[in-house]
């Protein structure tokens, strides 16, 4: 190989770099957008709208994500991993296991609260085994079930030597994610509990259940 071949390679491979950086860049601020537009406009927005509220056309976001339900998985998977990394951290920071769901608890409620829009938006669609979403949904179903099986056993002093206690962490998961959806969806009235007396509430279940949902949560 001479050295203009080798110049005209290096030349071709940095630009194929920077194209590829450039697309990524330009896939990131995308999903970004799309984001906002979601949380402004609400769960049923439409690519017309996603794509005029960020200000270009919806063939840049057809090519960028094929269609409505690839921008829905790839912001999915955005969102999900960042509920995952911040109930995890939320639970991580606590030294005491009913401190520990509590925080947890609060975390997920707390993010699912700031956007209701967004949040609705990427869970109202069924997943595939296959798509993005249902991954990072999986990776973070499996931290936070191994967090609160770990604090939830050492609370009680046992060991998950069941296959049906091994199964109860699911189970605490979809109890918080059902309660706080249908929260979600009351509207505010007084009767509506805060997002404190919930988080509160659901501690109590986890830990002490619902016979004692009267026992103080410990933070």
């Amino acid at each position: 190989m001479n050295k203009i071949t080798e110049e005209i390679d290096r030349e071709t491979d940095g630009r194929a770099a920077r194209w590829e950086a450039h697309r990524t860049a330009r896939h990131e601020e995308l999903l970004k957008l799309a984001r906002k537009a979601v949380h402004k406009l609400g769960p049923q927005v439409s690519m017309e709208d996603i794509a005029g509220h960020a200000k270009t056309s919806k063939p840049v976001y057809y090519r960028y994500f094929g269609d409505k339900e690839g921008l829905r998985q790839a912001l999915s998977a955005m969102v999900i991993n960042d509920f995952r990394k911040r109930v995890i951290a939320a639970g991580q920071a606590k030294e005491d296991e009913v401190s520990a769901l509590h925080a947890m608890v609060s975390a997920y409620l707390e993010l699912a609260t700031n956007s209701p829009n967004l949040y609705f938006f990427v869970t109202s669609a069924p997943r595939s085994a296959e798509d993005e979403a249902a991954g990072a949904l999986t990776t973070f179903f499996e931290e936070a079930s191994a967090l609160i099986s770990e604090r939830l056993l050492r609370l009680y002093d046992q060991q998950a030597t069941t296959a049906t206690l091994d199964l109860w962490p699911r189970a605490a998961l979809g109890m918080v994610r059902a309660a706080g959806e249908r929260w979600l969806r009351q509207p505010d009235s007084e009767q509506k509990p805060s997002l404190e007396s919930l988080a509160e509430e659901l501690t109590n279940w986890l830990a002490y259940g619902i016979a004692s949902t009267s026992a103080p949560t410990t933070r």
